[in-house]
């Protein structure tokens, strides 16, 4: 009976430790915060799939080492993931990262230059497969160990990464747009809960998928978009949108193939010029699409950079076009009336592409002259120098310069060419009185009045030159024509400003002269500086002075000026030298001398000197006294009891000697010649060296 009892308790313990184990493998992740977090930091800030792509690998590899899952060293043979193998949260990383390396592999495809191939198509397909293949098994991991918002997540997950799918098979829009609203659902409802940055995340991930559900409700039927209204989607950011982008891309460029199919001539003040290549067609009416955005009605509430963004995109199609026509031209052969025409769509091209630029240059104009004015905002713009308004209207005067002798190039010109290049000589006159305003306001700014005062003067009747020439043409533009009349009233002020400043401050001259000349002394001071802010805080006083002038603030001084510091004192020992110390000779050893020392060092002498001897010359003439050892100049000198010797390395069976005369010869172990040892030269060779027969013929 007791074992009966034990038996039940253990299995009852058993049960308890069973069921902590199933609490204990409830993994929480935050899914989207973790591939978010992610693609931001490795590349998908600026769209770069191909490094996002090499992190997934590289994390992986980390993922696989620290958790001893590897796959062997022989045959590969892939290790399944099952819901026993989980023991560690990594496990589902493991998942989620395979899930990832496959998507962002298919973006990477989506990406290429001239869009993926059939068999690179073939390729992001089979990648996307590939996602949807693990993420849905990530869902189904996580909804066994993960807990519930975790098994939420990753169904949402899921199902973003089943509707990218068939998104882009283009085949069953139904069912993309019901992925599509499962994971917009399930993100709202938790972005409505969790941390600020959790519901920021959610919040976003729903605007990503808002347009790719449109876009199934416009395939499907249940709603029309337009094509500005599609743009205006397209123009979103975000990693989910690049497939929308790229879809969207792809039906744009469908429908403008299918509108270029009917367009033939392209026209241009009067003139018709056919249009015969087919990426010709399609760029031109890239641009004109473009064209109508900006010109719109809805184009006074677009932003300025969204403008300029816009002008970009305008220009890169006419440069398009025009490569394609001169690609023509080159290819053209000897056939006129096809060169005739492709020259004059080349003009018409490049005269529209002129036409845009100025009007570009224009809207950077008006950005610069509404900061010309104001005041730095709490974000720390810059005000706008007149320098800079100068240097844009050089451009629109080179602009209206070229564009004039563009159209006035060609031999016959129609009425509507030379009211273009009238229009252009006006529009040069009017950008030099503005660029003649601005320069007046620069020399204004430097103190400069008198050069301020003409340039005004300039200004004003370049403006009122311009504004006679406007109103005599058939159809004035009546907003140019309200500028000059404001532009007139202003160089007018400002010119009367600089000369009362002129007057004033040529008043002001004497009495500077007096207070100067009353100031003047012969002691040499020099002028004293004026005083900084820390120093004049009982002063109202500006130490900073004008936004527009070019005075240096008088804040602190600096580099700060020097201050005596103390130093240790200089102590000078003067009594050192006539200081007499006590001798130490009988403290120090002395060399003992005997007679088997003084035998010695004869001996060494002795063979020094029969070792130091040179060989004879093959010749039988005696050898100068300087080598003959015999000679009475072959004796040991008596500062550094050394022998004269030649100098080592010497040829002494070819006859070459060196002369050593005038210098210290040390007895040092050498090579053995003829029985004895040379000397070796601490001093370099002499730069003369002498044959034995010269050397006797010399002696």
């Amino acid at each position: 009976m007791a074992k009966k009892d034990e038996a039940t308790v253990m299995e009852v313990d058993g049960d308890k430790s069973a069921t902590a184990e199933q609490i204990i493998t409830k993994f929480p992740i935050n899914v989207l915060q973790l591939v978010k977090s992610a693609q931001m930091q490795h590349g998908l800030r600026h769209r770069d799939y191909t490094r996002y792509r090499r992190y997934c690998t590289a994390r992986l590899r980390r993922l696989y080492k620290s958790l001893k899952f590897t796959h062997g060293r022989g045959k590969y043979s892939r290790k399944t993931i099952t819901e026993s193998t989980i023991t560690d949260v990594r496990f589902l990383h493991i998942v989620l990262y395979m899930a990832e390396r496959a998507w962002s592999h298919a973006m990477e495809k989506k990406q290429l230059p001239d869009g993926p191939n059939a068999r690179q198509r073939i390729h992001l397909l089979g990648r996307l497969r590939k996602a949807v293949k693990w993420a849905t098994l990530f869902a189904q991991l996580c909804a066994a160990k993960g807990d519930s918002r975790t098994s939420l997540e990753a169904e949402a997950y899921a199902s973003y990464m089943k509707g990218s799918l068939l998104f882009e098979q283009d085949q069953n829009w139904q069912s993309a747009l019901m992925n599509f609203k499962n994971a917009r659902a399930v993100y709202e409802e938790l972005g409505k809960y969790g941390n600020i940055e959790n519901q920021v995340l959610c919040r976003e991930r729903v605007e990503e998928l808002e347009p790719s559900i449109r876009y199934c409700l416009h395939k499907v039927g249940e709603s029309n978009l337009q094509t500005s209204e599609l743009m205006d989607i397209g123009e979103l950011e975000g990693p989910a949108l690049d497939l929308f982008k790229s879809k969207l891309e792809a039906v744009m460029a469908e429908a403008r193939s299918q509108q270029a199919a009917s367009m033939t001539e392209f026209y241009w003040l009067g003139h018709r010029f056919p249009v015969n290549n087919a990426r010709t067609r399609v760029s031109i009416l890239k641009a004109q699409e473009l064209e109508k955005d900006l010109h719109g009605s809805a184009s006074d509430s677009l932003p300025a950079e969204k403008k300029l963004a816009m002008f970009d995109k305008i220009f890169s199609a006419y440069h398009d076009a025009r490569s394609c026509i001169r690609n023509d031209l080159a290819t053209a052969g000897n056939a006129e009336n096809v060169k005739d025409d492709l020259n004059g769509l080349d003009k018409a091209v490049s005269a529209v592409l002129g036409q845009r630029t100025i009007e570009r240059n224009q809207l950077l104009v008006s950005i610069a002259k509404s900061k010309f004015t104001k005041q730095r905002d709490d974000k720390g713009d810059k005000v706008t120098k007149p320098e800079e308004l100068v240097r844009l209207y050089d451009l629109l005067i080179q602009n209206t310069s070229d564009l004039s002798d563009l159209v006035s190039s060609g031999r016959d010109r129609n009425p509507e060419e030379v009211a273009l290049v009238e229009e252009c000589v006006i529009k040069g006159t009017v950008f030099r009185a503005e660029r003649c305003f601005y320069l007046a306001k620069s020399y204004s700014s430097a103190g400069k009045r008198a050069e301020a005062y003409l340039l005004f003067c300039h200004a004003r009747s370049l403006a009122d030159t311009a504004l006679e020439k406007l109103q005599m043409t058939s159809n004035p533009d009546q907003t140019l024509i309200k500028d000059l009349k404001v532009l007139s009233d202003n160089c007018r002020s400002n010119s009367c400003i600089e000369h009362a400043a002129g007057i004033m401050e040529e008043e002001k001259i004497p009495e500077k002269l007096s207070k100067g000349v009353s100031t003047i002394s012969l002691t040499g001071q020099e002028k004293k500086e004026n005083k900084v802010l820390l120093e004049m805080l009982d002063v109202y006083e500006s130490a900073v002075g004008d936004h527009n002038s070019k005075v240096v603030p008088r804040i602190e001084r600096f580099p700060p000026p020097f201050q005596a510091v103390p130093c240790n004192p200089i102590v000078l020992d003067i009594a050192y030298s006539s200081i007499e110390f006590p001798s130490l000779e009988n403290r120090m050893k002395k060399d003992k001398k005997g007679i088997f020392s003084r035998w010695r060092v004869g001996r060494i002498r002795s063979r020094t000197m029969k070792s130091s001897c040179p060989p004879r010359c093959s010749s039988e003439a005696s050898l100068p006294p300087s080598l003959d050892p015999n000679s009475p100049c072959h004796r040991l000198s008596s500062t550094d009891r050394s022998p004269i010797l030649p100098f080592r390395g010497s040829s002494l069976a070819t006859g070459d000697w060196a002369s050593s005369e005038g210098r210290a010869l040390v007895p040092l172990p050498g090579p053995t010649i003829a029985g004895g040892r040379l000397s070796r030269l601490f001093l370099p060779p002499p730069p003369t060296k002498l044959k034995c027969t010269r050397a006797l013929k010399q002696h």
